[in-house]
């Protein structure tokens, strides 16, 4: 690639880029050469509508806008949004358009005839002789990404050279990834950069197996065809693995394919429902801000021997801190102070070190809220066990307070998972004359079961989860239907606190 590199590094110094597109050899390629030429990489979410993504564009004045063909009129919707709002100031980016052969031909065509540079012809005016340097400082930015997550206000995450680099040497170490290793993109390379994994894979001379889509079928159909080693993805991936029809898997694995999840709690439903199909699952957590996964559910021998439901409930932690990162804990919300290691007492898990971002784009107010008392506030909550495997228990604005008493949204949903109905389940607060608030189900049924009767549903998963939990955690309500989800396969849950709100409370019983 080194004229890719050259190419960029002659016209893209200290320019933001940004880049559009699914998982396809061009946007791996935009983590070295954009980098490479002292410029940030933007990488931009493909199932965010033109508005947004206006949006984007203006807030981070990137010059630059490469565009797969599929998603060209997408860009260019936002390019005129953004001309409207500016008026006479706009002046618009340089827009490149990567061609692909599986999409319509005529809407490269279109975007030729508006002035977009075809991608490869772009690179062939490079230099290849072009000699480029490596940054001057290793806090110098390289990558920006906005939040989607399960919130509805985008912030942009800067990350810096040295985090980047000790995250992708991290992984590899974290996942006994050796060289050569086979990977599979299911998770979205704009998420996160792809976790650092584009910039792992290079340094353990591995493979790229690029998926335009992502389902159950394709990733069955990779691990046969190219005996694909490891893939990143959320847990409502996972989930459709398990609950993948017949005539969409290949079983057995021919080997033992290792996954990496995070994003969310995985339920350990799932988690188990992987270990028997042959996947061996390392759970991780972290944040945008943490460039990804930042601690890591480490696998102790002597699990080895527990049933494989103890094994689940145990790989369902978020576990303890990445090799990269210094510092991690649980802190009082109260005091600031660390959380006895009792399993029980809740606090905020925060983060501290050089994976770490540098902070948010033009956002000094967030900036002093997220970076209070020199910890990086992830804003979830969680305890510390007694062998120092932290949990997370809920997000701090998804705890559901009934009666005065805190119920774990997480720990709902856990047990919604293990009803045989049940495909997938987010639970949320909702109104309550009662009680002020309480639990919420939100409920879409695996492919096959009888929806005609949802009011017997309802009865059931409600009995079945008071057989699971305490009383007072039981939902009061259950909603069936498909979950909105972000591009990155996380539930937003703040559209379902939505429509619980326009439900109304939870009326008080008459008897």
């Amino acid at each position: 690639l080194k004229w890719f590199y050259c190419l960029y590094s002659f016209f893209f110094l200290n320019w933001q880029v940004a880049i559009i597109a699914p998982n396809v050899p061009a946007l791996y390629e935009a983590h070295f050469g954009i980098p490479m030429s002292g410029a940030v990489v933007n990488t931009i979410n493909i199932r965010l509508n033109a508005s947004t993504i206006a949006f984007l564009l203006g807030h981070s004045q990137s010059t630059i806008v490469i565009v797969d063909q599929e998603f060209f009129n997408l860009a260019e919707d936002a390019l005129r949004i953004m001309k409207e709002k500016s008026q006479s100031n706009f002046k618009p980016p340089l827009v490149i358009v990567i061609a692909d052969e599986s999409c319509n031909p005529e809407t490269l065509k279109y975007a030729l005839g508006q002035g977009a540079i075809e991608y490869e012809k772009f690179l062939e005016s490079g230099d290849p002789d072009f000699a480029w340097k490596p940054p001057q400082d290793e806090w110098q930015s390289i990558a920006l990404g906005y939040t989607s997550g399960t919130t509805a206000s985008p912030k942009g995450v800067v990350l810096h050279h040295r985090g980047a680099y000790l995250m992708a040497l991290s992984n590899p170490i974290i996942w006994e990834m050796n060289e050569g290793a086979v990977y599979l993109w299911t998770l979205p390379m704009f998420h996160c950069n792809g976790w650092c994994f584009p910039w792992t894979l290079a340094a353990v001379c591995g493979i790229n197996i690029c998926l335009r889509q992502v389902t159950a079928k394709g990733i069955y159909s990779a691990i046969a065809k190219y005996r694909v080693t490891h893939f990143c993805a959320a847990p409502v991936v996972l989930n459709s693995i398990v609950n993948a029809s017949p005539e969409d898997t290949i079983l057995p694995l021919p080997h033992v394919v290792r996954v990496m999840t995070a994003g969310a709690a995985p339920p350990p439903s799932v988690l188990s429902g992987m270990s028997q199909k042959g996947f061996r699952v390392t759970h991780t957590y972290g944040l945008s801000e943490t460039y990804g996964p930042s601690t890591v559910c480490a696998w102790k021998p002597e699990w080895d021997s527990l049933p494989p439901e103890t094994q689940a409930r145990l790989n369902a932690r978020q576990g303890v801190r990445y090799v990269g990162l210094e510092c991690l804990d649980v802190i009082s919300t109260q005091t600031g102070q660390p959380v006895p290691a009792d399993g029980k007492t809740i606090g905020e898990i925060v983060f501290r070190g050089n994976i770490v971002m540098k902070g948010y784009l033009k956002n000094p107010k967030a900036n002093e809220e997220t970076f209070a008392n020199g910890w990086f506030h992830s804003g979830d909550l969680g305890v510390k066990n007694p062998d120092g495997y932290i949990e997370i228990k809920d997000r701090s604005k998804d705890i559901i307070i009934s009666g005065g008493e805190n119920i774990s949204s997480v720990e709902v949903e856990n047990s919604l998972y293990l009803h045989p109905a049940v495909m997938e389940a987010s639970v949320v607060a909702r109104a309550d004359e009662r009680w002020g608030e309480s639990p919420c189900a939100f409920v879409t049924l695996k492919p096959g079961v009888d929806k005609s009767d949802e009011q017997r549903l309802a009865e059931d998963i409600m009995k079945f989860c008071r057989s699971k939990m305490p009383a007072y955690w039981v939902p009061k309500s259950v909603i069936f239907g498909p979950l909105p989800k972000t591009a990155t396969g996380k539930i937003q849950k703040h559209v379902l606190r939505a429509k619980a709100k326009e439900l109304g409370p939870v009326r008080m019983s008459k008897l």
